[in-house]
């Protein structure tokens, strides 16, 4: 994968991975990339730091890196450059929803499968909760009638 900076005609910077050099000339070609900010098609690269391998930074990326939990998708984000503007419109609309179910729901964590059952069989008061679950808890969750949705995986999840 290469990684390009970006800017649009506007001076809008963004990046973009393309699988190679190639790739980046004909989905550029084919106004298959646009500017997250305003949906111009007029791109070029701009200049970037090369990123040169060292031996701590080879040493550094062996180390796990602990990632803190993520609770509210960020507001800020770089479209994919090969969606179409209906694909764009339904991933605005799934970041809405995951953004509402977020904001009016308790996260328990690692507890949502007991949390779900205790809602469920009248223990807890009804509310809306999210967490996580193995895919184990969730198929007995399931096999129990218990309702649940799985939350979608974003683009800026994955970042």
């Amino acid at each position: 994968m290469i990684r390009y900076s970006l800017i649009c005609q506007d001076e809008h910077e963004f990046e973009g991975w393309f699988g190679s050099s190639s790739e980046f000339d004909d989905q550029q070609e084919r106004g298959f990339v646009e500017c997250p900010v305003c949906g111009s098609t007029q791109i070029t690269k701009s200049l970037m730091a090369p990123n040169v391998s060292t031996s701590r930074k080879k040493e550094a990326a062996r180390q796990p890196q602990p990632q803190p939990p993520r609770e509210e998708p960020p507001t800020d984000y770089v479209q994919p450059a090969a969606l179409t503007s209906e694909q764009r419109a339904a991933l605005g609309k799934l970041r809405e929803m995951k953004q509402k179910i977020l904001a009016n729901a308790d996260n328990v964590g690692e507890k949502f499968p007991e949390e779900a059952r205790k809602i469920h069989y009248g223990e807890a008061e009804a509310r809306g909760i999210y967490g996580k679950a193995t895919l184990e808890d969730a198929a007995g969750l399931a096999e129990e009638g218990i309702d649940f949705l799985p939350l979608p995986d974003l683009p800026e999840d994955k970042n």
